[in-house]
């Protein structure tokens, strides 16, 4: 059964004839007729009865029409769909770690869409951890994210660096380090730590940091994402490393730079290598590797 053979029955049950049918799918009768034959014989039933020069539809007929109409249909929106993903009225799933959302994403995206040329692309949005954002990369589930490059993912996804942050202690404004400017990291380990979760790409990178110099904190909690560990941090539950994001300037905090450490972390831009990208998601990958936050 091929789909022109639906296309062929569904043409001669709307139209009752041979060959008005053949005429308008411009074939000549004799084929229209034996495909409509060949495709009785598959399906082991009759479709048509034959009434002179007209026919119409025997029961099983009218059975199978109503399957092929919906099949029809279905395929019909699903082209519509893919000539409009495939032009500039694409749709694009997005993935970005958490701190992303507060400004950097709103702001990407109603730079991308103010120009023309983007004005009609749409957008789903999913904030995930790092690894989450990469499986689903690989899984054709996301078709970009924002997030930390992880080296076991390189040979699959393309990492272009976006944003450097920088790491920073952070406390409660009441804590004894908030009277300093600057601190050495070894200076934490005495105090009770809140940290990144550890299966984060942040989590198992300050985790790092501290093994190497030796530092082995009290953590005493684990959390998502910056902002939540920054509530806790502003309630003396303990200091935290965090990546030194816009909106920590929404909690009752004091920042402190790490002294002689250099201690950055990067956020990527990350998509599928050698994977088909319809002109809407090219434009917006060229367009995120030029834009500034202003």
């Amino acid at each position: 059964m091929t789909l022109n053979q639906l296309l062929y029955f569904q043409t001669v049950a709307r139209l009752e004839h041979f060959r008005k049918a053949a005429e308008e799918l411009n074939i000549s009768q004799p084929s229209l007729s034996h495909s409509i034959a060949s495709l009785e014989d598959e399906l082991g039933v009759k479709l048509f009865q034959r009434n002179g020069r007209n026919v119409t539809l025997t029961k099983y007929g009218k059975i199978f029409l109503e399957k092929v109409d919906s099949i029809l249909f279905e395929i019909h929106l699903a082209e519509k769909q893919m000539k409009r993903l495939s032009g500039n009225k694409g749709h694009i799933d997005i993935a970005y770690v958490a701190p992303l959302s507060y400004i950097y994403i709103p702001k990407l995206i109603r730079n991308f869409l103010e120009e023309d040329e983007n004005k009609e692309v749409t957008f789903s949005f999913h904030q995930c951890l790092t690894k989450d954002i990469l499986s689903g990369i690989m899984k054709d589930k996301y078709d970009a994210g924002f997030c930390a490059f992880v080296e076991d993912y390189q040979d699959n996804i393309e990492f272009t660096p976006l944003i450097k942050q920088e790491m920073v202690l952070i406390t409660s404004i009441d804590h004894e380090l908030s009277t300093k400017d600057t601190v050495e990291l070894k200076e934490i380990e005495k105090y009770p730590f809140i940290g990144y979760d550890k299966t984060s790409a942040l989590g198992n990178y300050t985790r790092y940091i501290l093994k190497n110099k030796s530092i082995h904190p009290d953590i005493i909690y684990e959390c998502p994402d910056e902002n939540s560990i920054a509530s806790l941090v502003a309630e003396d539950f303990g200091i935290a490393i965090v990546a030194d994001i816009d909106s920590l300037e929404n909690y009752n905090i004091k920042k402190l730079r790490i002294n002689g450490e250099n201690l950055y972390h990067t956020v990527h831009l990350a998509y599928k290598k050698d994977s088909f990208q319809p002109k809407s998601l090219k434009n917006f990958i060229k367009f995120v590797n030029t834009f500034e936050l202003e």
